[in-house]
């Protein structure tokens, strides 16, 4: 099993909104709406970049915008994280079927430790951050990494994902995919199961996106 994090596992997106939103105004400016919705599913230095250049601020540094987010995360993380509907039980039901289970996330390392506090890091066989990956999402590096940990092939792994970052990454990698939207819509494509929220979502259900191959062994 491979678990995206933000929106999926956790209702962090509208923590992210709060702190670059917050940057924004730092920066005397407004982040857009627009520019907001091609953040979701990306990585620090992309999502910089997409916030620089709606402000019209192309000049400002990466690598400074991205340390003031993660800073204004870690305080978020730690008073703001929540569960998202069903994924704790579908979590937990995994974790008591022995199967390999990985995080895949967009998220930088420091941030993730601390949304592991809540995790749980014992859920985790594997953790793939995004800032451990040469490429990271929508390119299928991340996923392919997390099964390459795992030792399983990616045609018997299952990804869940919020984004349609996530969602391109996982299909291009090889894994069935679980589509479950938070903040931007997902579009129906092959390889795709929709679900509304993972509230019912068991076992037999991910077993059946992998067809005759039974997830549980």
């Amino acid at each position: 099993m491979l678990f995206d994090m933000d929106g999926t596992l956790v209702d962090s997106e509208k923590l992210w909104d709060v702190a670059l939103k917050e940057l924004a105004a730092s920066y005397g400016g407004t982040l857009s709406d627009a520019a907001r919705i091609a953040m979701v599913g990306s990585d620090a230095t992309t999502s910089m970049r997409i916030l620089h250049a709606d402000l019209g601020q192309e000049w400002r540094d990466l690598d400074a915008s991205s340390a003031w987010v993660e800073r204004r995360m870690v305080e978020l993380f730690r008073t703001g994280l929540v569960w998202r509907p069903g994924a704790l039980g579908l979590l937990a039901a995994v974790r008591a079927a022995a199967i390999p289970t990985a995080l895949v996330t967009s998220t930088a390392r420091p941030l993730v430790d601390v949304a592991l506090e809540t995790l749980g890091p014992d859920n985790f066989d594997v953790v793939v951050a995004g800032n451990e990956v040469r490429s990271p999402k929508p390119d299928p590096e991340p996923y392919r990494m997390a099964a390459r940990l795992l030792g399983v092939p990616i045609e018997r792994c299952v990804a869940i994902e919020d984004s349609p970052a996530g969602v391109a990454s996982a299909l291009a990698a090889g894994a069935a995919v679980l589509g479950v939207p938070s903040e931007v819509p997902l579009d129906p494509a092959g390889g795709v199961h929709l679900l509304e929220s993972l509230t019912g979502a068991d076992l037999d259900l991910l077993a059946g996106l992998l067809g005759s191959v039974d997830v549980t062994r």
